[in-house]
């Protein structure tokens, strides 16, 4: 039976997904990836990626045949402290995005029993000023796959 590698982001799970394991049988909406994919992310080797918000009319049926999470470190800017004794009985408006910037050669894929319904975010300390997490993207699914000449190439 044919392996087709898929991407399932985090943010399509935690949505709109369903938990799964190694095992299970699955139909996914797919959409391959290739040269006109705009896509934040690369996939991590994936062919396909779950599109849960669109994407083909026929899902792609198969058996999960192995899980791994797809865990990044990124750098992140630090709010600046308010000094001391500044900001008493005063309401201080700061911005609260982080900005994050994902740092190079720390990709990990960990192989899993399953893919959970909500991705972990480990806070890694400071390093040079800027705050580090760990995030957790996705999972990188092997699925047996029989049919796959439906998928909506881009």
């Amino acid at each position: 039976m044919p392996l087709l590698k898929v991407f399932y982001e985090d943010w399509q799970m935690e949505c709109c997904g369903t938990p799964f394991a190694v095992g299970d049988e699955v139909a996914w909406k797919l959409v391959a990836y290739g040269a006109g994919a705009r896509r934040e992310n690369t996939g991590y080797g994936a062919e396909a990626w779950v599109e849960n918000h669109g994407g083909p009319d026929r899902p792609t049926a198969g058996r999960v045949h192995a899980v791994d999470l797809v865990r990044e470190e990124y750098r992140c800017h630090l709010p600046d402290p308010v000094p001391e004794g500044e900001g008493e009985g005063v309401v201080v408006l700061r911005g609260t995005g982080r900005g994050l910037e994902p740092v190079p050669g720390t990709v990990t894929l960990e192989p899993a029993d399953g893919c959970p319904r909500w991705f972990e975010e480990v806070d890694r300390g400071t390093l040079d000023g800027l705050g580090r997490v760990r995030r957790t993207r996705g999972a990188l699914v092997t699925l047996d796959a029989p049919d796959t000449a439906h998928l909506l190439r881009p």
